[in-house]
């Protein structure tokens, strides 16, 4: 169960973060201007700009699945600066996340969750999805689509959700 809401889900909303991010492109390309701008746009002085939020999805959702399965997550040194490389960076983690299968979580539900800034405290594998992997992860892609919209990039709910899997 937690495969099927943790990684096909998430792999889904990275991509259409990576159409968010060529809406933006083509909006600077229109307008004329570079559009590593909108990287650092935020909302409020206090929200972290568009650059760390991407990040902070990718983090999400790679460390999630790492941290559910065990296995070793790669690792970004969070020194992007334009779109190319953020779409990248996404890309590794959409690759990194195929690599996974419903067998690599059969023991996640019940796995001790971590990190170092809950301070020895853990949560279990069903407690972290559902109360910080996946609140997080939509959180901050839903935060990177304001920002743009916010900022002009003509996005709208179809964009965030992308292709629906429709049945006739």
């Amino acid at each position: 169960m937690l495969y099927e809401i943790t990684v096909p889900p998430m792999i889904k909303m990275l991509g259409n973060l990576v159409h968010l991010l060529e809406k933006g492109e083509n909006l600077a390309a229109v307008k004329k201007f570079e559009p590593e701008v909108l990287l650092q746009s935020r909302l409020a002085p206090d929200q972290f700009p568009l650059a760390r939020q991407i990040q902070i999805a990718c983090d999400t959702a790679k460390l999630g699945a790492a941290r559910l399965t065990g296995k070793e997550a790669p690792t970004h040194s969070d020194n992007e600066k334009t779109f190319a490389e953020f779409k990248t960076r996404i890309q590794s983690v959409i690759t990194y996340l195929e690599k996974f299968t419903v067998q690599d979580f059969k023991e996640s539900e019940t796995r001790h969750i971590s990190q170092p800034r809950w301070e020895g405290q853990y949560l279990t594998g069903k407690e972290y999805v559902f109360h910080h992997a996946v609140p997080n992860f939509y959180f901050h892609v839903t935060a990177a689509y304001e920002i743009l919209r916010h900022n002009g990039v003509e996005v709208g709910k179809k964009d965030y959700l992308g292709p629906l899997p429709f049945k006739k």
